[in-house]
């Protein structure tokens, strides 16, 4: 497990590919569990250890997710989350090239749990949530170009449906449109770096995962 950042309330670490964040009907260890039981090694602690799960980024994806080790960080950061005080920026590599090197994005999406998918919601449907992003380009290649996405808002799949209804998913993202799927079972799209005032010390904190190795060719220089 990588560790990006620690103090008394709030751990960041690097999820890999292929983890999941928090339990689920698979039966798999959750990413929180293994947090857990690597706190309470390091610190010898007896009985259970606090580990609250802040914010999931899918299965597929890499990169940062904090996690709230004491109760007061996370029902603080639960209540920044909701107010859009913790700035996500994330890196993917799309099919071909988007006809503008950076744009905002805006759309109704809405979600359905029973085929685990977002979609774009059509005029007037109900339950829709509007959804926002940035993203601006790092570096194209052949076939593939590497963008820098700022997430404005955090509905479920929203990058990958964002980006796939602009006619250029995802690399390796097989559920919104890619043509051929990764290696590795994951998706081309990482979580680089995460922003927020500390909920106790109100230091400012910002921690970045390392780029995976498929997109460290594309960057300049």
């Amino acid at each position: 497990m990588e560790v990006l950042y620690e103090d008394n309330h709030i751990i960041i670490v690097n999820k890999a590919v292929g983890e999941i964040v928090q339990g689920d009907k698979t039966g798999d260890t959750p990413l929180s569990e293994t947090v857990k039981q690597w706190i309470k090694e390091k610190y010898a602690k007896p009985g259970n250890v606090f580990c609250g799960v802040v914010h999931r980024i899918d299965r597929p994806v890499s990169g940062a997710v904090v996690f709230a080790k004491t109760s007061k960080a996370l029902s603080r950061l639960n209540d920044m989350l909701r107010n859009g005080e913790i700035h996500k920026t994330y890196f993917a590599l799309v099919e071909g090239k988007p006809e503008k090197d950076a744009a905002t994005l805006e759309d109704m999406l809405i979600s359905d749990s029973r085929l685990n998918k977002t979609f774009i919601a059509r005029p007037g449907q109900k339950d829709a949530k509007r959804s926002v992003l940035t993203y601006e380009t790092v570096a194209e290649g052949d076939r593939y170009t590497l963008l820098k996405v700022n997430l404005l808002t955090g509905r479920k799949h929203q990058i990958r449906v964002q980006l796939s209804a602009t006619g250029h998913p995802i690399k390796g993202d097989l559920k919104y449109g890619a043509k051929r799927s990764n290696r590795d079972g994951g998706i081309s799209l990482h979580a680089r770096r995460i922003e927020f005032i500390h909920p106790v010390s109100k230091k400012s904190i910002c921690a970045e995962a390392p780029l995976p190795a498929e997109m460290m060719p594309f960057l300049p220089g």
